[in-house]
């Protein structure tokens, strides 16, 4: 798996209050429900494959929020899509940068009144080192001076990624936190600006948790993290059943698609190690009685020509071999990973299904599992608590352990997280403007196979079939997507 993001614990909090002079004493979701069947068809009756992969690390505005202005350039009809606010207003947002009074080294970022804007700004690098999403920065994103308090002001983003820059040993290139403002656009990620204009994207598509990716990838599988939000020890799993569990209760097939990482890793418990659902105490239930449903993702490409799909397909982010978007953080020089790299890899295994005789009856679910500490303007949305549980690993100093407030549980969503559905049936230039989280990939599966759901927190979720159109499905004939440019430079040294 990629080694851990910074998530610095010395303590940010303590950083946060010291930089505004706050501290003494301091050291050093709106559901839907129903299935939406129509004269020619429905979810049951239509749909026969369910595929999804989850990549890592970017939040909607940094990866899509210059939707608007592709539509603009590319001839695609203008609607209501809240991206970036430049587009197409004009008006710059920024957030508070470090006083340079307070160089570094020695100093932290410090934040007060001389410190001057850092507005949002297009990334010429396709590489760029990691701003990090852990409990402490995403709550200082959410508000810099009260991270507990529940009310978002969201100018917390670039202090918590100087704070990490400067604070790792060796420290980063970018000791301002500049990075965490900026954005590509449809010329950097041309692959995935035309699968979410011509087929279905939204503008309030959550992450489920105020924190990194193990949490999340916790909800993402199993509707819950049961209280934790960092990640699990060696050995260490949840007790939570998984999606897969119900489904092999109820006699829907599926498989686990997993990337080998370059050493000849390709038995199914060499691939379990490098998945999420190890996390589950289920996963050794899995190796032990369901082997065969754990393969190499070379068998997706396989499966999706050979028309042997399963009924429920999940595909792991490939992050053994840096092509799963995420930031560079402890990688070897040439820096880690082009999101180009990425997005064609992507583009690969999209294309096999819309080239495939599965394309007939399949969806095919692209997102992200958290903003990375990336900007994005739109604040986190409330949500239902799975199961009532309240954060169970928080360590001493982080944000609340000193105080508490509506943020400190399970009741808020993490950032905004960019989506694509892929489907013959998926409405042409869509976008949802329905709050929900990513546990909605749950509620489609529970709403298309009959299951109950996991958790509250799934059960809560829009079933995600506002996305399509049962009736006239508007791509039995795939579109001709442009090939993922891949040649954009590459640097972590400076900005932009």
């Amino acid at each position: 798996m990629r080694p851990l993001s910074v998530g610095l614990r010395i303590s940010l909090a303590s950083a946060v209050l010291l930089s505004l002079g706050l501290c003494n004493g301091c050291q050093g979701l709106k559901n839907g429900s129903g299935t939406s069947a129509t004269n020619g068809g429905s979810l049951q009756t239509s749909v026969n494959h369910i595929i999804f992969l989850v990549q890592e690390n970017r939040s909607l505005d940094h990866y899509f929020g210059a939707l608007r202005q592709y539509w603009a350039s590319n001839g695609y009809p203008d609607q209501p899509f809240n991206g970036l606010p430049q587009f197409p207003t004009g008006s710059l947002p920024s957030n508070p940068g470090c006083d340079p009074a307070f160089a570094f080294p020695p100093n932290d970022c410090h934040i007060d009144p001389s410190s001057q804007p850092v507005a949002s700004f297009h990334l010429q690098t396709e590489c760029i080192e990691n701003p990090s999403p852990s409990w402490n920065e995403s709550h200082i994103d959410f508000n810099l001076s009260s991270p507990t308090s529940g009310t978002a002001s969201l100018d917390g983003f670039v202090f918590a990624a100087a704070h990490d820059a400067r604070n790792i040993q060796p420290p980063m290139s970018d000791v301002n936190g500049v990075r965490a403002m900026g954005y590509y656009d449809g010329t950097d990620l041309n692959y995935y600006y035309f699968m979410a204009s011509n087929f279905g994207t939204s503008d309030a598509w959550f992450s489920p948790v105020l924190s990194r990716s193990p949490a999340n990838h916790m909800f993402l599988l199993g509707g819950t993290s049961q209280g934790h939000v960092y990640p699990l020890g060696d050995n260490q799993t949840i007790s939570a059943p998984p999606i897969f569990q119900n489904l092999q209760q109820a006699g829907v097939t599926w498989k686990i698609y997993v990337h080998p990482d370059g050493s000849g890793c390709t038995t199914p418990s060499c691939l379990m190690g490098l998945s999420y659902t190890r996390l589950f105490a289920y996963g050794q239930t899995i190796l032990s009685q369901f082997s065969q449903n754990v393969v190499p993702q070379t068998q997706f490409i396989s499966d999706a020509k050979n028309g042997t799909l399963p009924q429920v397909a999940f595909l792991e982010t490939p992050s053994n071999v840096g092509l799963d978007e995420h930031p560079s953080d402890f990688d070897s020089n040439p820096p880690c990973c082009s999101i180009q790299a990425g997005a064609s890899y992507v583009e690969s295994l999209v294309n096999a299904v819309m080239q495939g005789p599965s394309w007939k009856d399949s969806i095919f679910i692209l997102t992200f599992d958290e903003g990375g500490g990336f900007y994005d303007h739109v604040a986190p949305a409330s949500a239902v608590s799975p199961d009532g549980i309240k954060p169970v690993d928080l360590q001493p100093g982080d944000v609340c352990m000193q105080g508490s407030g509506p943020n400190c549980d399970f009741t808020f969503t993490g950032y905004r997280v960019p989506l694509i559905v892929i489907s013959p049936f998926a409405k042409k230039n869509y976008v949802s403007h329905t709050t929900a989280d990513y546990t909605a990939i749950l509620k489609l599966i529970e709403t298309r196979f009959g299951l109950q759901s996991l958790t509250a927190r799934d059960g809560a979720q829009m079933d995600m079939t506002e996305f399509f159109d049962f009736s006239n499905p508007p791509w039995m004939t795939p579109p001709s997507p442009p090939a993922q440019n891949t040649g954009g430079a590459c640097y972590l040294d400076h900005l932009p």
